[in-house]
């Protein structure tokens, strides 16, 4: 079942083109990752499917509904590359997952005992527990983005987006996070994550999306990484194969 349905989408930022006509299905019960060189749209491909940025033509739905409506109803869950977080607000691991519990509390914002015991259930399972109480400014980069992981858990969102959740993490949190997500998506949630990591896309995802502004190629891992298609998507020579081989870290 497609999660995620993009159709003919332009997004467009003055005279920029940021996205030209990508179109893409997202499976439900999957790892899709989503690959590009810097400038590719690719975050503007996530903003769009949260309904952040307007598009100039073409359209989004996620499980049927519009972005918007997809996300007031908390059925999707952003981790942008660098949260927009003041990281000395004396706010604790716990407080900043309990925000993913907003949509079920109403307006007090009161947490009940449901929302405690999702909140205990999603820092077990970033295994964040014994750091519940710790000021977010304190962790480490892995550690920071495995909490915000954790807040989407708690959410109860269908269908998890992760821009870069790799970079600038330890190699122990990116195997939990990969381990994680792997997890998730065996629950039946649609995970959708970018990633400059190209070495590491087989142990992350079961399927991969070549973006330069619209979609070259969206199919298995190991077809994706074929160096020909490769070359396409980051504007290499088709028999340069020594560099295509050594992007990872460019994209």
């Amino acid at each position: 079942m497609s999660e995620i349905e993009i159709d003919d989408l332009h997004v467009r930022y003055g005279a920029v083109h940021a996205l030209d006509g990508a179109i893409l299905r997202v499976e439900s019960g999957r790892v899709t990752a989503l690959v590009g060189m810097n400038g590719s749209g690719k975050s503007t491909l996530f903003k769009a499917i949260m309904g952040l940025v307007r598009p100039s033509a073409g359209g989004v739905t996620i499980g049927g509904l519009s972005p918007t409506a997809a996300r007031r109803g908390g059925l999707i869950s952003y981790v942008p590359q660098n949260e927009s977080v003041d990281w000395t607000f004396p706010t604790s691991v716990r407080d900043v997952v309990m925000m993913g519990r907003y949509g079920h509390q109403g307006f007090t914002r009161r947490p009940r005992g449901a929302d405690h015991a999702a909140v205990a259930e999603a820092l077990a399972r970033v295994e964040l527990t014994e750091l519940a109480d710790r000021q977010i400014g304190q962790l480490s980069g892995g550690q920071k983005k495995r909490t915000f992981v954790a807040r989407g858990i708690a959410q109860g969102a269908r269908v998890l987006l992760l821009d870069e959740p790799f970079a600038g993490v330890d190699k122990r949190s990116e195997a939990t996070i990969i381990r994680l997500l792997r997890d998730l998506a065996a629950d039946g949630r649609t995970i959708f994550c970018s990633t400059h990591d190209l070495h590491g896309l087989p142990q992350l995802a079961d399927e991969a999306v070549l973006l330069k502004r619209h979609v070259l190629l969206h199919g298995a891992v190991e077809e994706v990484l074929q160096p020909h298609q490769l070359a396409r998507a980051f504007g290499l020579e088709t028999h340069d194969l020594t560099a295509v081989q050594s992007l990872d870290g460019v994209a």
